[in-house]
């Protein structure tokens, strides 16, 4: 593309050599991501991916989200190479909870001004969260768009495609009283409620560095610290257990989101000592006086994802989930009749 560039368009703000360089160091690290069904390289006007054998009735399952006001801190910090494993997390979890399995991912970020470093780096945390969601990256768009944002921010969403059987799909009908949630822990705070921690913590070029002695780093590490992606340990355990529900645990906390995989009649009955709640999350609650409610109306609470499974099962779950990186879970509560969640 040697002859493609404009002196009156990168006059009015927007370089379009700049993306082609973005491009350039992108590369390695979509080579990453790479999985059997990629057909078609970065830079076509389409991802082409090829659907995968072994399914009797294919059913596509799709995602999409962005990172929301949490990208604030990472403007703050000029780190930019973890906010793509978020982006990857909010939709690649959500895929999962249908039973899915990811199969590739795209990427959309609008910017004041290209700077092919900071677009690299961004991308970079793409290709790690794909990796961890075993997602090709196949496609995405950088959008330099002056006068609409500012030349030193940015905006990042995505979208992921999965697959399942059709015979497989999670049937949150299926569940029944006496089942038991099995709980998988977050990383910290992930990708939601950002906008009252922001209040909160009022997190500046002052404060910023300020070292948290009850997290063991500081305050813009323990924001930045990336969502968790829980696609592998669950793919495995689907792949030997009969799993009932499946709540991703994002903004609306547990009041919103467990509700979502449980059948009408049926409520979680969950004690508020059994939630294996990180500092973080006391440490915002009392600086910001939040009620106890609106702290798990917001935020995951140390909970990221909620697996629903037979009692009977409970121990053969914890024991997969272990083997495969999450030796962290534990019995979270169980379901009796009636509506919603009952936070006791």
């Amino acid at each position: 593309m040697e002859n493609s560039f404009s002196d009156s368009y990168k006059a009015a703000g927007v370089d379009i050599t700049a993306g082609y360089r973005a491009v350039e160091l992108m590369q390695q690290h979509i080579a990453r991501t790479l999985t059997k069904g990629v057909v078609s390289g970065i830079g076509g006007f389409g991802g082409l991916f090829e659907l995968p054998g072994g399914y009797k009735k294919p059913v596509l399952v799709s995602g999409t989200d962005g990172v929301g006001t949490k990208l604030k801190v990472a403007f703050l910090m000029n780190k930019h190479d973890t906010v793509g494993i978020d982006c990857v997390a909010m939709c690649a979890n959500d895929v999962i909870c249908c039973g899915a399995k990811p199969l590739f991912f795209l990427d959309y970020i609008a910017c004041g001004k290209n700077v092919p470093e900071r677009i690299a780096a961004l991308v970079s945390g793409v290709a790690e969260g794909c990796v961890q969601a075993g997602a090709a990256l196949i496609g995405g768009e950088t959008a330099e768009m002056p006068g609409f944002y500012p030349l030193d921010e940015y905006d990042l969403a995505g979208f992921c495609v999965g697959v399942v059987d059709k015979a497989k799909i999670i049937n949150k009908e299926t569940a029944q009283a006496g089942d038991v949630l099995i709980a998988l822990p977050s990383s910290g705070l992930h990708s939601n409620g950002f906008s009252l921690v922001r209040k909160v913590f009022q997190i500046n070029e002052d404060n910023k560095n300020f070292f948290l002695e009850s997290i063991g780093t500081t305050l813009g590490e323990a924001l930045l610290t990336p969502t968790k992606i829980y696609v592998k340990p669950v793919l495995a355990v689907l792949g030997q257990v009969e799993v009932k529900g499946i709540a991703h645990i994002t903004g609306g906390g547990f009041y919103e989101n467990i509700p979502r995989a449980l059948p009408k009649g049926l409520a979680a009955k969950i004690e508020k000592k059994t939630v294996r709640t990180p500092p973080i999350f006391e440490l915002l609650r009392r600086q910001g006086s939040i009620e106890e409610h609106d702290m798990y109306n917001t935020f995951n609470m140390g909970v990221g994802m909620v697996l629903t499974v037979a009692a009977a099962e409970a121990d053969k779950v914890l024991g997969i989930l272990a083997e495969n990186g999450e030796p962290g879970a534990y019995v979270l509560g169980e379901l009796v009749l009636g509506e919603g969640v009952l936070l006791g």
